[in-house]
């Protein structure tokens, strides 16, 4: 027969190691998903009123008309023909995905862009926001011209005209 006794500071001492491993443990967790959340979030996402959204925009450093050009409400499909498929290819290059959002109602959002590089003094460049919740959830800028151009957010290098064309 095998007999080990215990004392109250064994216990208290290995009480304490088990909690200070926790707490460790408890603390990387946080620290990492911390991390991964900054990261991702590291764009404003809000657009719940006019000025939201075009500080959303101005963080990619375009100007827009204060009025919007449209405003209308959309389903996203439940299931993507090829148009969507291409379009969610252009979301997901800039950290969206809309097949969150399939079969779910959401707001387009459409503004004149003022100040893209070749384009100044036309109404041609058009910024479309898609917002559910009071967040931006994709969108693109696009040309309105016949052989016109779409592309994410982000401003593109002096070759703005030589974007793939997409059609939505």
């Amino acid at each position: 027969m095998f007999v080990y006794s215990v004392n109250k500071r064994q216990i208290k001492f290995v009480a304490i190691v088990v909690c200070l491993v926790l707490m460790c443990v408890i603390l990387a967790l946080l620290t990492k998903e911390s991390i991964e959340t900054v990261k991702a979030n590291e764009l404003n996402l809000r657009a719940s009123n006019a000025e939201e959204r075009i500080a959303y925009l101005a963080q990619f450093g375009w100007s827009v008309e204060g009025e919007p050009e449209e405003v209308k409400e959309i389903i996203i499909p439940a299931e993507f023909d090829e148009v969507y498929e291409n379009y969610n290819k252009l979301q997901l290059e800039q950290g969206f995905d809309l097949t969150k959002y399939m079969s779910k109602r959401v707001k387009k959002w459409t503004y004149t862009v003022t100040n893209y590089p070749g384009y100044e003094n036309k109404n041609c460049i058009r910024a479309t926001m898609l917002i559910s919740d009071g967040k931006v959830i994709g969108g693109d800028i696009c040309s309105v011209e016949l052989n016109g151009f779409m592309h994410g957010f982000v401003k593109p290098d002096s070759s703005a005209g030589e974007s793939t064309s997409q059609q939505e």
